[in-house]
């Protein structure tokens, strides 16, 4: 499946927890092969790292908080002329790859 999603994009969680539907934020990475996308501040992850000796240094035990991946449908594009969820298109110009919002027509790539 071709992915219409790029680093830096803010997109808008269409479905997925309740207590997170319908927040925005910006693309951190996108993992192609298992079709899924990191965004910042949604999803937030805690993991309780245990204490590990490494190199003669002691590593602490703490809790981290990461931003876990997301499956790629589950979200949506926000066009950055109309801000508005929207489906994208892709026009060819020359070697150029354009992607163009359906509501508005407006170039999302600069």
């Amino acid at each position: 499946m071709k992915v219409k999603l790029r680093k830096g994009d803010t997109v808008e969680l269409i479905s997925g927890p309740l207590e997170e539907k319908g927040k925005r934020g910006e693309v951190i990475r996108v993992i192609p092969d298992e079709n899924r996308v990191v965004i910042q501040g949604l999803n937030v992850r805690t993991k309780h790292q245990r204490q590990v000796q490494a190199q003669r240094r002691n590593i602490k035990p703490r809790k981290v908080h990461f931003e876990a991946p997301i499956y790629i449908g589950n979200v949506m594009l926000v066009c950055p002329k109309c801000n508005k969820t929207t489906r994208v298109t892709i026009h060819h110009e020359g070697d150029r790859v354009i992607r163009v919002c359906k509501q508005c027509d407006a170039q999302i790539d600069g």
